[in-house]
């Protein structure tokens, strides 16, 4: 019976087959992912955003980390050598020499494939003579002629050797280990052991245990799990939290303490250099003793962050760790604004805890686009501008321009906008342009219904209101343009006057096209007005003040009311003799009747084929929705003062402003390039009536173009559950006649027994 053999690699041939499918496993893979993209491509990209992103700080860092950087040459390096290793390997491999050999008789005996016995025979004693072991010769090349020999003159030889390959039949299976022979050998077992026991008892649980130690002090988002408690520990404590407040909450996140994060660092001089901008700042509440507010790596943080704010200059030491902690400041605003809403999550559900407040929220969102702009609160949205200073704003807030807002300065004639800013020149004014051409003008459409209900528009309590939003995001250049487009010239503005007067004439509707139906609806709301009129005591005033003069609109009122109260008569005469010839043909009433049902049941069919069919594109849009992943990458920020690139993102969310509380959780929309649909959910109050919310979108980056949009909630009752449903309610003679049924078809089966016995 075959068995098998395991063999190491004595030649070490199959060794570099191993060794050049493990190179290759790395290589291919490392170069896709870690090759630099090209360089011309970001170059290029760049270039591009010149015009409008040219004075940004995180542009100006860009280029020269391109220019500076060596890393992506380090890069290319070690990926060309290890595609020169797994070439040679390659190229080692094609030169190696097989050596399993078919066993081939005819070629041991230098013979021609199908030579006779006899030539065989002949074969064999020459060589016989010349390699036997008596002669002299070899005595392993004599076995192997005798082998052929036998495997094609024998019968059971030969039939091994064309079954199996083998004159001696079927032989052991043969594995190669693709090791070479010394790692086994016992004079190296020492050292084999000592590398293996290196490898895999010391370098790969510390490699394992240095990642799973890291990785758990993190979130999800990169945040310290240490931060996000302080975070929820504050916004519990402090459910009104104001800007100042916040501020020391931010800078006391674990992210900015050097015994936490290496990133951060304490410097001898800041000794020096603190205190100074301390005194600067002002008021910062630096004798607060609240921990962890009064430990020195908060301090340095709060004040270099209200530095940033302030737009104040700071030594290059302190620039560098500046930008370190406004780099990190919007992650860290963004985990408060989750802590905040799982806070008022638990507090709807469980309740027991205020929940964080409204304005807390709000006012993170509003330290966001502060920290990306590095702009206060109480400063103007217009110095997000180039070239625009404190001393620029009086042209724009005087009397004669008013401009107070971005939009403002959007919704201004070109002539008008040249003249209040003539304190900048040709080109700084283009480049102003471009800026806030560059800036998002987002239009916000919503839709509210009830998914998977029978009446999507009708919400009753406790249903599940959804909100759609359609957010579409344009170019505040494109406002320009409309405005362009929608200032005519003085003659074209009376000409276009005149054109409106004259269709305005033509479309004024003659008497003889008046229907019965209008002309009962116009009398009878003219009747309502004047019912209205007498009710009141107006007139009556009127004729003491002015005496003929009201007396004569009071009589001209009652001359019009009785004139219409004759035609309503004439047109209820005219009903009822319709009425009568009606009752006369009551075949003509049926055929009226059918047809009126028919419309209406093909009404109701059509209305309920547009219902199947808009829920299921919403259905198949929300799979789409699941599966695609969009990028964030969206359109980059103009912020003069900011570190990093950063892309515009938003957040949408419901509120009751009364109340002061969120309805649906905010939703970051990372995904807007040009239009996005987003679906905020929240529960419908319990008790009927009407409600007044706000659907509010805020820009992450921007100061100024936030948007609050009026809902109006008309929440009806509930109704109510049906115990007994028509649908299984049968009657008593349905259930009769299936008996009768049953009980007929068992007598006819006994009758075709008994025919067929």
């Amino acid at each position: 019976m075959a068995g098998q053999q395991f063999q190491y690699d004595d030649s070490g041939n199959t060794f570099f087959y191993f060794l050049t499918s493990f190179v290759g496993l790395i290589v291919i893979p490392a170069t896709y992912y870690l090759w630099p993209r090209d360089q011309n491509a970001e170059q290029i990209r760049l270039k591009s955003l010149r015009r409008v992103h040219g004075r940004c700080l995180w542009y100006r860092l860009r280029l020269m980390k391109s220019q500076q950087s060596v890393v992506p040459t380090l890069k290319k390096a070690a990926l060309l050598f290890g595609w020169a290793v797994f070439l040679l390997l390659a190229y080692k491999v094609s030169k190696l020499e097989r050596e399993y050999q078919e066993y081939n008789p005819y070629e041991v005996l230098n013979l021609d494939p199908g030579a006779s016995v006899s030539e065989i025979k002949k074969q064999y004693r020459v060589l016989s003579l010349k390699f036997h072991p008596d002669k002299g010769g070899d005595e392993a090349t004599f076995m192997r002629i005798a082998k052929a020999y036998a495997a094609l003159t024998n019968e059971e030889s030969r039939k091994n050797w064309l079954i199996h390959g083998n004159p001696d039949g079927p032989g052991a299976t043969s594995f190669g280990i693709a090791l070479p022979a010394w790692i086994v050998d016992q004079k190296n077992s020492m050292l084999v052991l000592l590398v293996y026991g290196l490898a895999f008892m010391v370098i790969l649980p510390v490699v394992v245990g240095t990642w799973w130690y890291r990785s758990i002090r993190y979130s999800g988002d990169q945040i310290l799990i240490n931060t996000t408690q302080l975070f929820m520990h504050f916004m519990y404590k402090t459910p009104n939290m104001n800007m100042k407040r916040l501020a020391m909450v931010l800078t006391a996140a674990f992210e900015f303490d050097p015994r936490s994060n290496k990133e951060a660092t304490i410097r001898p001089t800041d000794n020096i250099e603190v205190p100074q901008l301390i005194r600067e700042l002002g008021n910062i509440n630096v004798k607060k003793k609240e921990p962890p507010f009064c430990y020195p790596y908060s301090l340095k943080a709060r004040v270099l962050v209200l530095a940033h704010l302030a737009r104040m200059d700071v030594s290059e030491e302190l620039e560098e760790d500046q930008r370190f902690v406004v780099r990190k400041s919007p992650a860290l605003l963004q985990e408060m604004i989750n802590v905040g809403c799982q806070l008022t999550m638990m507090a709807n559900s469980r309740g027991g805890f205020h929940a964080p407040r409204l304005v807390t929220i709000e006012n993170c969102m509003k330290l966001t686009q502060m920290i990306v702009q590095g702009l206060q609160e109480s400063k103007s949205p217009l110095l997000q501008l180039p070239h625009f200073e404190e001393e620029h704003l009086r042209y724009c807030i005087s009397k004669k321009y008013k401009v107070r807002t971005l939009q403002d300065l959007v919704s201004l004639k070109d002539s008008d906008r040249r003249s209040m800013l003539r304190f900048l020149g040709e080109e700084k004014y283009d480049e102003v342009m471009a800026v806030l051409g560059s800036f998002p003008h987002i239009t916000m459409d919503t839709k509210l219904q009830v998914l998977d209900d029978e009446d999507s528009n009708n919400i009753t309590a406790g249903s599940i209101v959804t909100v759609t939003v359609t957010l579409t995001r344009k170019r505040m250049a494109d406002m320009f343009e409309k405005e362009q487009e929608s200032t005519p010239c003085p003659g074209e503005e009376t000409a276009a006057t005149e054109d409106a007067q004259g269709d305005a004439s033509k479309t004024k509707t003659k008497v003889w096209q008046n229907k019965s139906k209008g002309a009962k609806k116009t009398a009878k709301s003219k009747k309502k007005k004047l019912t209205k009129k007498k009710a009141t005591p107006a007139p009556a005033k009127t004729k003491q003040a002015n005496g003929n003069v009201a007396g004569n609109e009071v009589v001209a009122v009652t001359a019009a009311a009785a004139k219409e109260e004759e035609d309503e008569a004439s047109d209820k005469g005219s009903e009822s003799d319709e009425g009568e010839a009606n009752k006369d043909s009551p075949s003509e009433r049926d055929e009226d009747s059918d047809k009126q049902s028919d419309t209406e049941v093909d009404e109701m069919a059509g209305d309920d084929e547009e219902e199947w069919e808009a829920l299921q594109q919403s259905i198949q849009r929300r799979e789409r929705a699941l599966l695609e992943t969009k990028s964030k990458v969206t359109h980059p920020v103009y912020s003069l003062y900011f570190p990093e690139e950063k892309q515009e993102w938003w957040w949408l969310y419901i509120a009751d402003r009364r109340d002061q509380t969120l309805v649906s959780m905010p939703y970051h929309v990372c995904t807007l390039k040009d239009t996005e649909e987003v679906e905020l959910k929240f529960p419908a109050p319990s008790k009927t009536g009407n409600y007044q919310y706000s659907v509010i979108l805020r820009s992450d980056s921007y100061l100024g173009l936030d948007q609050i949009k009026p809902l109006k909630l008309e929440v009806h009752e509930a109704k109510a559950m049906l115990d007994n449903h028509p649908q299984w309610d049968i009657p008593d003679t349905e259930e009769e006649d299936e008996e009768q049924e049953d009980s007929d078809g068992i007598e006819e089966s006994e009758d075709d027994d008994e025919d067929n016995d």
